[in-house]
């Protein structure tokens, strides 16, 4: 059986129709504040007589920017990203604010491929330690933009502050500390100190609360693999941003619990026999190293 192409417009004799996409984005135009009615009507007559697209429509016009059609389109698609300064965000937060960049297109092909390698419907499969021997290797950074990028596909995300020594997810993504995983882990707070992102739908954060005296004694107890469990019931994807390997335990107990890790090393600063040294120790937990990132960002 073959497909056969028709010129349906041709044979029924009828006018060229404005499809309900170009209307949808006039409309989220219109409520954002980039266009009046009366501009969508000039865009769709120019559209029609023309026969361009809305964008390039408004474009000839002169009403919008290249950048004005790309955050249309974006809310058209449900993928949400900023301009700089909205949010209460920091400026790492590139997947926010620069989705289209190399950096942005590197993070979702690690994403890609974490997808095949571990993330699965398995729930002992649905958790993930972001690790790296030392401090400033770029390891709070890819955690919190890993997060982002997968909450953008749709993916119930939960990212977890598990540095209780040096937390600075709460910094990145504009959030209070109040209450944490430490204040979980000490019997002081439930679950309801996770925090919903209004922005990110499909994303939240468990901060790492105040700085405690034990985090290493809190990190043993069971309450939290209690809570892993249940955050890996309610979510697809658990992103735990973990202190420095080579300086505490800390990492260690975390991916026992995760079970998978990814560790992140900085170019030209990362001691390679650092790096080796760290996945022997995740080998030593009984957890995977999933893979790692030479991070040049």
């Amino acid at each position: 059986m073959k497909l056969i192409p028709v010129d349906v417009e041709h044979t029924l004799n009828i006018e060229p129709r404005v499809e309900t996409s170009d209307r949808r984005m006039g409309q989220l135009l219109i409520e954002s504040g980039k266009l009046i009615a009366e501009d969508a009507d000039r865009i769709l007559e120019v559209q029609q007589r023309d026969g361009l697209r809305f964008g390039d429509a408004a474009k000839k016009l002169g009403l919008l920017t290249e950048d004005d059609i790309q955050r249309a389109l974006a809310r058209q698609f449900d993928y949400t990203y900023l301009r700089p300064g909205e949010g209460g965000f920091a400026h790492e937060l590139i997947a926010a604010y620069q989705p289209f960049t190399p950096q942005v297109e590197a993070l979702r092909a690690v994403r890609t491929q974490l997808l095949m390698r571990w993330f699965n419907t398995d729930a002992k499969r649905r958790s993930l330690s972001v690790v790296s021997p030392r401090r400033k290797e770029g390891r709070t950074y890819v955690a919190a933009n890993l997060a982002v990028v997968f909450s953008q596909l749709g993916e119930r995300t939960l990212l977890i502050d598990a540095d209780m020594r040096n937390p600075r997810q709460h910094e990145i993504l504009g959030v209070e500390n109040r209450v944490g995983l430490s204040t979980i882990l000490s019997g002081r707070a439930d679950t309801d100190a996770v925090q919903q992102l209004p922005v990110f739908l499909d994303l939240s954060v468990l901060t790492a609360g105040p700085v405690p005296p034990n985090p290493q004694e809190l990190l043993e107890r069971v309450t939290f693999q209690r809570l892993m469990r249940e955050a890996m019931e309610h979510y697809d994807v658990v992103i735990m941003d973990t202190p420095a390997g080579a300086l505490t335990a800390d990492a260690q107990t975390i991916t026992t619990v995760t079970t998978g890790a990814l560790i992140v090393t900085r170019q030209n600063s990362t001691k390679v026999r650092d790096a080796r040294q760290l996945a022997n120790q995740i080998a030593d937990c009984g957890a995977q190293t999933v893979g790692a990132i030479i991070n040049d960002f």
